[in-house]
């Protein structure tokens, strides 16, 4: 699975009966630099998402999406199947409502999340998702040329991904170190990713 950054954003909100409201708001069509080139002068990389680029899990209430603390499964904040995640997917950005239950904030890592949002130092939302198979949607993606007015970058647009989850992050953006291994070969098809997880935040 990938984890994403871009500039999503968290907000918090007291609900009834003690449980805790978040809204979260991940863009469409903004550039995340991924690389700047590094200091040997490599071109530098960036990736987008394209509107709706989510549509397809988001549509189909019978999967389960998640929202967890820090892209772990083992610390689950809300979900679809709880009742306490919903979505709303629009051309501009990907809205998350997500409810942490006063049960859920017994446990140690909602504690610790909510310490951490409450001092400022958690406000990023990040996606997990993967390209579906190339043989069902061969155009998923495409990696070209930035605009030689705005930069010599090589794109990355995803037009379509199965996200699985979301999650707070202390900042929703790439480390280097990890994008070394991905293939960025301009117009050409994309090579079959490894199947080990990968850390993008």
């Amino acid at each position: 699975m990938l984890w994403g950054g871009h500039n999503g954003s968290l907000e918090l909100r007291k609900a009834g009966g003690g449980a805790v409201r978040l809204r979260g708001r991940f863009p469409y069509g903004k550039k995340a630099v991924l690389s700047d080139g590094g200091r040997n002068g490599g071109r530098p990389r960036k990736e987008q998402f394209a509107p709706r680029a989510f549509s397809y899990n988001v549509e189909r209430e019978d999967v389960d999406i998640m929202f967890l603390a820090g892209h772990r499964f083992d610390k689950p904040l809300a979900s679809r199947a709880a009742g306490t995640l919903s979505l709303r997917d629009t051309d501009e950005a990907l809205v998350m409502d997500a409810t942490i239950t006063e049960e859920v904030q017994q446990t140690t890592w909602a504690r610790d999340f909510l310490a951490a949002f409450n001092a400022g130092l958690v406000a990023g939302l990040s996606p997990g998702f993967r390209l579906p198979p190339q043989r069902t949607v061969p155009n998923a993606e495409k990696i070209e040329q930035e605009d030689p007015g705005e930069g010599n970058a090589i794109i990355r647009t995803i037009f379509a991904a199965l996200l699985f989850e979301l999650s707070a992050v202390t900042k929703p953006a790439y480390p280097e170190a990890q994008i070394a291994a991905r293939s960025w070969d301009v117009a050409q098809p994309p090579r079959k990713q490894h199947p080990a997880l990968r850390w993008r935040l």
